[in-house]
Formats: structure tokens, sequence, C-alpha cells
């Protein structure tokens, strides 16, 4: 699936509400993030505390721009947790973590206003 980055881009063809609940999105409190210089675009591997019901889970995130790695942990990001599983050349992603395009199409992550429970699904 390829994504659009593009924030002019028009907004894509209506989806079922159905479709809407399949993807579950649920936040998480970083608890570990290392360089990955081994990636092709600059990345960060990150490890994901979701709560006790599905735990700790891994993701690349292309956040090099506007994060500096000593600002990750214990801040709340958004993902999707079920989506299948990514190798990312020797790194296995295991859910995708959300954000926005910034003015230069960077990546700024999507997080609650205030911080709330790990695991909570998006609504």
């Amino acid at each position: 699936m390829h994504m659009n980055h593009d924030a002019a881009a028009p907004a894509t063809d209506p989806i079922t509400f159905d479709q809407f609940l399949a993807v579950d999105i649920r936040v998480g409190t970083i608890v570990e993030a290392e360089p990955y210089p081994e990636a092709r675009k600059p990345s960060v591997k990150l490890v994901i505390d979701f709560g006790p019901a599905i735990g700790h889970k891994k993701s690349s995130a292309q956040i090099v721009a506007n994060y500096a790695l000593d600002d990750l942990a214990g801040r709340q990001v958004a993902a999707v947790v079920n989506v299948p599983p990514r190798q990312i050349g020797k790194f296995m992603s295991e859910v995708l973590t959300l954000g926005f395009p910034d003015d230069a199409g960077e990546v700024m992550l999507f997080a609650p206003d205030r911080r709330v429970p790990d695991g909570g699904r998006l609504f």
C-alpha cells in the first residue's frame, strides 16, 4: 500500500465504518529508542509499551529530522497495532507508528494532548 505524504493531496475514496473499525490504533509510551543507521532512510528503532493487554512492540520510524533520541523515551505515540510485521533491513517492525508531515514533509509524531493510559484505542 502506497502512503501519500503530500499534505495537499485530496482525501482518498470513502470507506465504510467497519473498515475504519478494522484499523486498531492504540496509544503507547516509548520505552527505548535507538539509532538505526543501516536503514535505507534515516530511522529510529523504537520499543513502545502498549499496556498489559498488548505489551511491548517494536517499530521503525523515520523521525530523525524532528526528534533527538534522548527526547523520545517517555513520549506517548499512536500506532496501528494490527498490521502484519514488516522486515526493515535486519529489524522486524511490529507496529506502524503514526505521524503527520510538517512543512518540509518530515514526520511529526501523533500523540494525545495529555497523558492517557497506554493501550487505549482510538475512536
